[in-house]
């Protein structure tokens, strides 16, 4: 039997739509409509939004930039018993923006924490994507310049999964430039804008594709990049007589040819008789 919502004390991360109205869930529209408390990354943004459910509940904007005192405010209305709703502009609250904090101090506060799940730009542009999504890792919003921005390229330049990354229009064609440089711009990438909505694009498959692409066609929009995963390196095979000059140094440490054929076959993975057969080859003139 399910538990009636929303629930005093209780905080929820409702998701909204990241750009299609009608992504917004039934069980979302009741939390709104019902909680006495919702804190919004920007009251103007989801004030249509949230009249349009008749959503009476207290209105108090929630950003990076009020977190400080924010946070406190809103554990003390939850001790107060009030139902406390968080939303960003759009999608999933605590996904790049200050909802992962007050969730954490919730939850440290002994308050219940639920999600309300909904869209989220980061799993939408990954699944329509076509790149590998089993197993992948987002990055959102990288650091804008510095040290901390050079280091995180490199660890995704060498990262096997797939990445997500978040990026703002006027930032755009500076971080292909940047993923050209540490990825290779053949590296595979889909560049997602307008998720949902009536002009929804992605442009790729490639870095090099998405950078001369924009380079043309001024980036307007919130940017979702998917960047595919470092590839495999694959290790190449010694020569034969890099593997003749092995076997030869564990016969001169006292193997057998047998033994000195069968370390190296268990060491290199190459067979145990082509091994065995360097060793009897006649030397070439």
């Amino acid at each position: 039997m399910q538990r009636d919502e929303p629930a005093s004390g209780c905080l929820y991360l409702v998701g909204t739509p990241i750009g299609h109205l009608g992504d917004l869930s039934p069980r979302a529209k009741a939390v709104l409509a019902g909680v006495t408390v919702i804190a919004c990354e920007d009251t103007r943004h989801s004030g249509q939004l949230l009249s349009s459910l008749q959503a009476s509940g207290r209105k108090l904007s929630f950003h990076q930039h009020n977190t400080r005192t924010r946070v406190p405010q809103l554990l003390q209305a939850l001790s107060e018993g009030d139902s406390v709703a968080v939303i960003s502009d759009a999608g999933l609250p605590g996904i790049s923006d200050p909802g992962e904090e007050l969730a954490a101090e919730a939850r440290s506060a002994g308050f219940e924490v639920i999600c309300i799940p909904g869209p989220c730009a980061a799993t939408t542009a990954l699944v329509s994507s076509g790149l590998p999504s089993g197993r992948f890792c987002f990055e959102g919003f990288l650091p804008v310049k510095g040290k901390e921005r050079r280091q995180r390229l490199e660890q995704i330049a060498t990262e096997p999964r797939t990445t997500v990354l978040y990026e703002a229009p006027h930032r755009l064609l500076p971080l292909l430039q940047s993923l050209a440089e540490h990825c290779g711009a053949e590296r595979p990438l889909q560049v997602a804008r307008e998720l949902t909505k009536r002009h929804e694009q992605q442009v790729g498959p490639t870095i090099a594709a998405a950078l001369e692409h924009f380079q043309t066609q001024r980036p307007q929009g919130e940017f979702t990049l998917v960047l595919g995963g470092c590839p495999a390196q694959t290790p190449s095979e010694p020569d034969d007589s890099e593997l003749l000059a092995r076997l030869q140094e564990c016969i001169a440490n006292g193997a057998s040819a047998s033994d000195a054929a069968r370390q190296l076959a268990l060491e290199s993975g190459i067979s145990r008789r082509r091994l065995y057969a360097l060793l009897h080859q006649e030397p070439s003139d």
